[in-house]
């Protein structure tokens, strides 16, 4: 699989609660950031349970994905029952068909809100 089948195959998966099939895409000494909450996932048991762990009633929609060789990065919506609307920009390097490194920046829209002073130069969305 390219790179940006391997991204997306991650997606869904995931989507599909198949860990084990997760586990199978990524790197054994895989990587993964989240700068925003500061913490680092090492290793691929880590990964994957931390993602089956995630309390259940969210699904995944991916909004984006665009490669350039070993570098991937997607964009997805994530709605959850209870704990509402989150969002992620991910930026995956992907080697030997296994991803071996993440930067994922979670959020919720309207978390960080605008302040007054842009008001007169953006639109909201």
């Amino acid at each position: 699989m390219e790179s940006y089948e391997i991204v997306r195959e991650l997606w869904a998966r995931m989507q599909a609660r198949d860990w084990a099939g997760v586990g199978e895409l990524l790197a054994e000494e895989v990587v993964v950031e989240w700068p925003v909450s500061g913490e680092r996932i090492v290793g691929r048991d880590n990964v994957v349970a931390v993602n089956a762990e995630y309390p259940e009633g969210w699904s995944i929609r991916v909004l984006r994905i665009v490669a350039d060789g070993e570098e991937v990065v997607s964009e997805v919506e994530v709605p959850h029952e209870a704990a509402g609307l989150f969002r992620a920009a991910s930026f995956w390097t992907v080697a030997d068909g296994k991803v071996v490194r993440g930067r994922e920046y979670w959020t919720s829209p309207g978390a960080d809100p605008a302040p007054e002073w842009r008001a007169a130069y953006v639109r909201r969305i």
